[in-house]
């Protein structure tokens, strides 16, 4: 067991080094390119993405600033796409949404997952085939589930008893008799179920085991009856089982149990209630590289392995093997995006022991990216604007908000020179981070600039204190 040295923290072995994994590098202008997305490059120190130079970008459309690359997000949408042939793909909306994204989505031939009225609103906006998208979520209101019923969406992932009622109730006019008018389809419901398996993830981002509140457990029965409700309702059509084991994961180790426990539930549905779902869901939370430690697998390497999985313990059980769909969120729009700051303090701190460190405090912070404070997430950074020949010092970029935890990347070698009116980008930014801020000390929340060929286009535009103001009932006009 590690001890305190005696003489305070800032003398142990390694107290200033950062975390274990962090390595000083030769360069601290270079670039780690597997935390970036794929067009981002140096030159001369200066960072690009898309063929725009940061500095540039950021003249135009100020700081901070998304900066999300449509090549590299398109490229990762098809990569899942082919890589998982004969799954249906549903991009999770909740990582990033725009009617840009939707747009892109539909194009490439994915599907969309949706969490909120909200979510469905910018789908509908964007014109999205509302038959490839899917209605998630725990408490669905039921204008919620009236609007996606009109709406036509393909599927609802059901979620309590509560609300496979309401849903009956709402969807039993449809498939009746109408004098006026043809009968409509059953609504599609998949029924979300938590399979006892918790991914080696953050607690606050482990959703599959079972003291928490997305689905129905398979252990206590109630996903079976859950199943048994949803086949009973003259309105909806049963299609399967959803099950989600958590975010951030590397491998498919954690699917496979998952798996194992879902599908020995389908084949009791086929043996108990006499139907033959066609469908199984098994979620996403396939991880990215936000740091160096980080070592994601491929679309395609994921999908052999998930595929092997299902394929063995359905020969096992004897079943008919059902038509797969996954979740990609984090995984597609997360490299895509980075984010750009300007430096504003540079301060050298004092420790313990005689020890310094470096805190470069720069122009947004937890209101646009709260995944540090909130998930004690890890981050890199990399001085954008220019090239340094100052060696590298471990420094601690810092939010301008006031809060002591307002950090944004708690341990990166920088340049050591890093000053005020530099700029500073942050990879792996694209999930979460804009769909997740806030305007805590009524900050604005930055816009989310597109760059492709050497242009920008804006996705979303920064917030004004027009905005800000625009819900203060309080304001004088």
């Amino acid at each position: 067991m590690p001890t305190a040295h005696p003489s305070g923290w800032a003398h142990a072995d390694g107290a200033l080094r950062g975390p274990h994994w962090l390595r000083e590098p030769e360069d601290p202008n270079a670039l780690v390119a597997h935390l970036w997305s794929r067009t981002a490059a140096k030159s001369d120190g200066v960072l690009a993405v898309g063929g725009v130079p940061l500095p540039e970008l950021v003249r135009e459309h100020g700081s901070p600033a998304y900066v999300l690359d449509e090549d590299d997000f398109r490229a990762r949408a098809r990569a899942f796409r082919d890589a998982f042939a004969g799954y249906d793909v549903f991009y999770a909306g909740k990582a990033f949404l725009c009617t840009t994204v939707a747009r892109w989505l539909a194009e490439d031939g994915l599907n969309l997952d949706v969490c909120s009225g909200g979510e469905l609103t910018v789908a509908e906006r964007a014109g999205f085939p509302m038959e490839r998208v899917g209605f998630h979520g725990n408490n669905k209101t039921l204008g919620e589930l009236e609007r996606a019923v009109a709406l036509g969406v393909g599927r609802v992932i059901v979620d309590s008893f509560g609300e496979i009622e309401r849903l009956a109730e709402l969807t039993r006019p449809l498939v009746e008799e109408d004098p006026s008018g043809p009968s409509r389809d059953p609504v599609g419901v998949m029924v979300r179920v938590t399979a006892g398996v918790e991914a080696h993830t953050h607690e606050y981002i482990a959703t599959a085991h079972e003291d928490q509140k997305f689905g129905f457990s398979i252990a206590s029965g109630d996903a079976l009856e859950a199943v048994r409700r949803v086949h009973a309702a003259p309105g909806l059509r049963l299609l399967g089982l959803h099950s989600h084991i958590g975010s951030q994961i590397f491998d498919t180790s954690g699917f496979e149990v998952a798996a194992r426990r879902v599908l020995a539930l389908h084949a009791r549905v086929r043996d108990e209630v006499g139907v033959e779902m066609p469908e199984m869901d098994l979620g996403g939370g396939f991880g990215i590289a936000y740091t160096t430690q980080d070592d994601p697998a491929e679309p395609d390497v994921l999908a052999s392995g998930m595929s092997a999985i299902v394929a063995h313990e359905c020969r096992a059980l004897g079943i008919t093997e059902p038509r797969l769909s996954i979740e990609p969120g984090r995984a597609i729009v997360g490299p895509s995006m980075c984010t750009v700051y300007e430096v504003g303090t540079v301060k050298e701190v004092a420790l313990d022991g005689g020890a310094r460190r470096s805190y470069v405090s720069v122009d947004g912070g937890m209101s646009d990216n709260i995944r540090t404070a909130l998930y004690d997430a890890d981050y890199s950074a990399t001085l954008a604007s220019r090239a340094s020949q100052a060696p590298a010092s471990l420094t601690r970029v810092v939010g301008k908000h006031c809060e002591a935890g307002d950090i944004v990347v708690k341990d990166e070698f920088l340049p050591g020179d890093v000053r005020p009116g530099d700029l500073v980008a942050v990879p792996g930014t694209g999930a979460y981070c804009r769909s997740m801020a806030s305007n805590y000390n009524h900050a604005l929340r930055p816009p989310v600039i597109g760059v492709r060929d050497g242009k920008t286009f804006t996705v979303l535009r920064r917030e004004t204190e027009a905005d800000l103001l625009a819900t203060d009932v309080g304001v004088s006009s």
